[in-house]
């Protein structure tokens, strides 16, 4: 009997060969993915949002800032002051999150709350200018080799991506209002 006999699973060989090991390793866990997609796709999901933890970490200890509160500079230097609400949509965190991340950014003196002239009930939330000093030498919100993997990939790649991500947030808002444990 053959190699290619004995492989009847499909499943590409691991090569003792140096150089092709790890593609061949690669190819082996992609076809294995294949053949079990839906537990493959939460696994790759739950490696990611691991990633993502151990991310805000590392941001909390080099700059002293959590993801979420680097998410809301980012999005104050991009849009320009707004208010808790609009702000808690751009970061997709409730209201009442986007409360206590402010309280903490302001304390570190990052951003300030403005009222309105016009309307005191209405509060603005803005950079202060060491807050724009901040942002300015931020690192990515996500990590870097993601932001740069994503820059390699095709035009094709890139939408196919957008299409499985969009289809799962999807599953997930249809779902959360029936969801239960």
């Amino acid at each position: 009997m053959g190699k290619e006999d004995e492989r009847q699973d499909n499943s590409a060989p691991v090569s003792s060969s140096s150089d092709q090991g790890e593609a061949s390793y690669t190819q082996e866990f992609v076809d294995e993915a294949i053949r079990d997609s839906v537990r493959w796709i939460i696994w790759y999901l739950r490696r990611l949002v691991q990633a993502g933890d151990i991310y805000s970490r590392q941001l909390n200890k080099e700059f002293q800032v959590s993801q979420p509160q680097l998410s809301c500079l980012l999005a104050l230097r991009e849009y320009g002051p707004l208010s808790l609400s609009r702000l808690a949509k751009y970061i997709l965190v409730n209201p009442s999150t986007v409360t206590g991340i402010i309280d903490r950014l302001e304390q570190k003196k990052l951003v300030t709350r403005m009222r309105s002239s016009l309307d005191r009930r209405v509060i603005t939330i803005e950079l202060t200018e060491t807050g724009e000093q901040f942002v300015a030498a931020a690192p990515p919100p996500i990590p870097k080799s993601i932001s740069k993997g994503l820059l390699r990939l095709s035009p094709r790649e890139t939408k196919d991506i957008v299409k499985s991500l969009a289809t799962l947030v999807a599953m997930l808002e249809e779902g959360s209002a029936n969801d239960h444990f």
